[in-house]
């Protein structure tokens, strides 16, 4: 293929940055040591590697793309040499998220909700900026997070009403303090939740789960172990006193996922993050309904109509081998897949599906697309125009890919 002056090519690797989110849960440590750089000593939260307005990913050398400081702002100007024929918007958003403390419980909308929500506020006048806002664009936010620590803590999903009376039976409740959730539990999920939210004998409840909760993990030592589930509600009691989510997570399935395992969260699922680092891949979008253990805006009745009660198991994500050194973890339906990448001494051919994301997590690697190439070392990312569509990668090391589906 003959080469072109840079402002004409289309295919190419842009080499991208950023400066991770500096919100309040976020670990101090673990996403300089993935960087390879000196801590701030401030929470660094989450690592934003995408378009998105709220964090869009900066360009190392922005001479290459006529003077574009930011991802967003070459998209913007050439969304054609950017993304392709055709394309208008990249499709993901990429995360390094570092969690040192919970974060908020919460849930995504379907897009038929993000629209119908975008434009419902939009028509009462609530500016994007405001706090109370709930709906920032009218796009779904799907999500994709891949345990890179050896152990990555979550709650996600309603359990069973059975799982959760096990945990329940398995504390002290001898002034019955817990008939009444028992009482709601019998009714629906649905009821209980709300119930949590707004009953006003819900407080005591709380009160009570949360004495018991801790009282448990003082005595775990001279008596029974106790479940995950119980621990972590004594953990969120100390952090986020007399909050409804303290009991809403007794309802949901506590995750451990080791490393290299992943969850998909679909629209309506509610989670929360516990602990851990890993890659988040989602749709590029802000709107999330929160139901607890946060300062920040709770809207119980929009996410009582976003939330899915049905009861499920955790809902793992499963890779599909596509190739020597490649994983595809790939939702249906959403517009993105995550691909992991190990070389090795044979190397990996990566399939890109349109616009795509490179971030290496550890070692050396070399890309060669179809016209361009790069070497990355860890902590380093790239941007790929979809021209370069096939990437021969080689070296050692781990890489994580973002890429449209």
């Amino acid at each position: 293929m003959a080469h072109h002056p840079v402002s004409m090519r289309s295919d190419m690797f842009l080499a991208i940055t950023n400066v991770p989110r500096d919100y309040a849960w976020g670990s101090t440590t673990a996403i300089s040591d993935l960087l390879g750089r000196k801590p701030t000593g401030k929470p660094e939260a989450e690592l934003w590697l995408g378009a998105h307005p709220g964090s869009p990913s900066i360009v190392v050398n922005p001479a290459v793309v006529d003077g574009a400081d930011t991802l967003a702002d070459w998209i913007a100007a050439q969304p054609e040499r950017a993304l392709g024929a055709g394309g208008r918007h990249l499709p993901f958003l990429m995360k390094i998220l570092a969690a040192a403390k919970p974060l908020s419980i919460q849930a995504h909308p379907t897009p038929q909700q993000a629209r119908e929500g975008f434009d419902r506020e939009n028509r009462a006048g609530v500016p994007l900026i405001a706090t109370e806002r709930n709906y920032k664009d009218p796009f779904p936010k799907p999500e994709i997070i891949y345990a890179l620590s050896d152990e990555f803590d979550a709650l996600c999903g309603f359990r069973t009403v059975a799982e959760t009376l096990a945990d329940v039976d398995a504390l002290d409740d001898s002034s019955g303090a817990f008939e009444p959730l028992r009482a709601h539990l019998a009714d629906s999920l649905e009821a209980t939740v709300a119930w949590l939210f707004e009953g006003d004998d819900a407080p005591a409840l709380i009160e009570a789960v949360s004495a018991a909760a801790t009282a448990a993990v003082s005595n775990a030592g001279a008596h029974a172990a106790i479940s995950p589930t119980v621990a972590t509600l004594a953990d969120l009691a100390a952090d986020y006193p007399g909050d409804p989510g303290i009991v809403v997570a007794l309802l949901l399935n506590r995750v451990t996922l080791k490393r290299g395992q992943a969850l998909f969260l679909p629209a309506g699922n509610i989670h929360a993050y516990l602990g851990g680092l890993g890659v988040e891949l989602m749709a590029p979008s802000d709107n999330v309904l929160r139901g607890g253990l946060t300062p920040k805006h709770v809207d119980v009745p929009e996410l009582m109509r976003v939330l899915d009660f049905e009861p499920l198991p955790a809902p793992s994500l499963e890779p599909v081998a596509v190739g020597p050194g490649v994983e595809r973890f790939d939702p249906t339906e959403v517009g993105f897949a995550l691909l992991h990448v190990t070389p090795g001494d044979a190397g990996a051919v990566v399939q890109l599906g349109g616009p795509s994301i490179v971030f290496v997590t550890s070692g050396e690697l070399h890309l060669k697309g179809q016209d361009g190439n790069i070497k990355l070392g860890a902590g380093e990312s790239v941007y790929v125009t979809p021209d370069e569509w096939r990437l021969a990668v080689t070296g050692t090391g781990e890489a994580f890919v973002a890429t449209a589906a």
